[in-house]
């Protein structure tokens, strides 16, 4: 099952709960992103593009306890960067799963058969795998020779301990239909994998390929020849029905960017994952200050051809509970691959795009400068990157 039923009832639950509540922007998943470093150097990444001190800070096991319980999100997910590369992971998941959070880690699988011992498996626990094709098509994207054989032996050693494991595969314009099927078919029959998370590629600003990030007129057209494959029910989606069916151009939705805020060593990203155009030290300040009308498709330059499920997801799981019936249908039929698409949201007067990059790195590195120059005159350690935020923060800890 793609996604666990515990999860669903939970989940739910909280859903129903916000809405008593009369709540219209809550969040449904925290993007965790505890550092930037990464070990591999993917074309289609705009994720690690800043100087190397910048990429030697971590946030601490207590600053991402810390914005969890801030946030409150049932679901929390753990990019970066490359998340095993962090030192303190396996506490960090250890002591999110005891708060009874659902934790997916989201990794490349270059260190993940190494570091399987140092995790326990758990319901609360999913190990999520980058894997954009097969082995050719995979290696290329991730621009290394054999980290899809590394990414097999750490899945299948992996659910031979009992964790679950789904595999993360994002879709550029340069994909094959066929090549796609045959994909989900080998994670689904060899592999066994517990879920598919699959959404098209962001054109990040800073990454260093960008010829072949997918419009979103063929994102859809794509998705309705994969759907209409006769293997479509076997495949287990992490999605729900309706974000399928939104993917095959047969909803008009908005993206839902405060469904899945992010934290990471620079705070608070607003507005979303995909961009960072801004960050606040505090969730609340998050979702009480971002401009929220500013972003989305037909309201901004960036965000024109993006249909990721980061975005997506939570207006279509916000939708399972406004029209259940149609839900339900979508559920049962699987996504409509034939007929009229939903009228499409003019892009015309969407404004055009600013750039933040370099104003938080600039930023980062004065701090980091003084808090250096600091600790020469102190001879203290070093603090976390938290701490570089908000120098006053009880967060702060020795990294």
């Amino acid at each position: 099952m793609g996604i666990p039923l515990i999860q669903q009832i939970r989940v739910g639950s909280y859903i129903l709960k916000q809405k008593i509540l009369g709540r219209s922007k809550y969040p449904l998943v925290l993007m965790l992103e505890p550092l930037f470093r990464c070990n591999l150097a993917c074309a289609g990444c705009g994720k690690i593009d800043y100087p190397k001190e910048i990429l030697n800070q971590r946030l601490s096991t207590q600053e991402c306890i810390d914005s969890v319980e801030e946030c409150g999100a049932p679901i929390v997910s753990i990019p970066g960067g490359e998340p095993l590369i962090h030192r303190e992971m396996p506490e960090i998941v250890r002591e999110l799963i005891k708060r009874k959070k659902f934790v997916y880690l989201c990794t490349n699988a270059v260190l993940m058969e190494k570091k399987l011992s140092e995790y326990k498996p758990s319901p609360y626990f999913t190990w999520s795998v980058h894997l954009d094709g097969m082995k050719e098509e995979h290696d290329k994207a991730v621009c290394q020779e054999g980290v899809f054989d590394r990414c097999v032996s750490a899945i299948k050693k992996a659910k031979s301990l009992g964790f679950r494991c789904n595999v993360n595969c994002t879709i550029f314009d340069n994909a094959h239909a066929d090549d796609l099927k045959t994909f989900l078919n080998y994670v689904t029959d060899e592999l066994k994998v517990d879920g598919i998370t699959i959404s098209p590629g962001f054109a990040y600003e800073r990454a260093p390929d960008q010829e072949h990030f997918i419009k979103r007129s063929n994102t859809k057209n794509f998705f309705r020849n994969i759907f209409k494959s006769k293997d479509f029910k076997k495949w287990d989606f992490s999605h729900s029905g309706l974000y399928l069916d939104f993917l095959a151009g047969n909803q008009s939705y908005k993206c839902t960017p405060w469904g899945n805020p992010t934290r990471n060593i620079f705070g608070w990203q607003k507005p979303c994952y995909l961009l960072g155009e801004g960050y606040v030290k505090s969730f609340k300040e998050l979702m009480t200050e971002t401009e929220w009308d500013k972003y989305g498709t037909g309201n901004y330059d960036k965000c024109s051809d993006c249909m990721a499920h980061c975005g997506y997801e939570a207006s279509a799981v916000t939708d399972v509970f406004t029209n259940p019936l149609k839900a339900v249908t979508v559920a049962i039929k699987g996504p409509k691959t034939e007929g009229a698409m939903a009228e499409e949201i003019d892009i015309s007067k969407s404004r055009d795009p600013d750039f933040f990059h370099d104003t938080h790195v600039s930023e980062m590195m004065k701090k980091l400068n003084a808090q250096q120059k600091n600790n020469e005159s102190n001879n203290s350690p070093i603090p976390s990157a938290g701490a570089a935020i908000n120098p006053q923060s009880h967060l702060a800890k020795k990294q």
